[in-house]
């Protein structure tokens, strides 16, 4: 999942930098998309029919190559996480003035990132698994992550 999320990393900072430059109108009709694509996974979140059963079922075991090429390509076609690249990270750097040495550090960064944030969740899940049994606890976390996107792409939208 993290080589996936680099490359996307890497790709959105060449495309959106010469976006930024070139054609700043799309570049603005881009984050306008990305931010009411995030609003539209809030509500969905919030209105999202509760599945209980889901947490009983055990997880699949695969070798290393065929679960790496697996978080690969469940990233790599995840729609979330490119318009998260897409959307999000102009808020954050200035594309039109990075160079080479930005794009990786800003990889090297990503890529650290991701691995304290997956290893973490890896750790805790199953912990979370057992405190989300209750009807109650899963709507929390529903409406809590929900609201989390819908201010994302408040966010997104209210920036010049």
């Amino acid at each position: 999942m993290v080589v996936s999320d680099i490359l996307y990393l890497i790709a959105a900072c060449i495309g959106l930098a010469a976006l930024a430059t070139h054609w700043s109108e799309v570049f603005t009709v881009v984050r306008i998309v990305g931010a009411v694509y995030l609003v539209y996974l809030g509500w969905k979140m919030w209105n999202a029919p509760l599945d209980l059963s889901a947490t009983e079922e055990k997880p699949a075991t695969f070798g290393g190559a065929l679960s790496f090429l697996q978080g690969a390509l469940i990233s790599a076609s995840n729609p979330k996480v490119i318009l998260f690249y897409i959307a999000f990270l102009p808020t954050f750097m200035d594309l039109s003035v990075m160079t080479a040495t930005d794009i990786g550090l800003a990889a090297f960064l990503t890529l650290v990132a991701l691995m304290i944030g997956l290893m973490c969740i890896a750790l805790f899940a199953a912990k979370a698994r057992k405190l989300f049994k209750s009807e109650r606890a899963v709507k929390r976390l529903n409406k809590s992550a929900g609201s989390i996107m819908v201010a994302a792409g408040a966010f997104l939208v209210s920036r010049n």
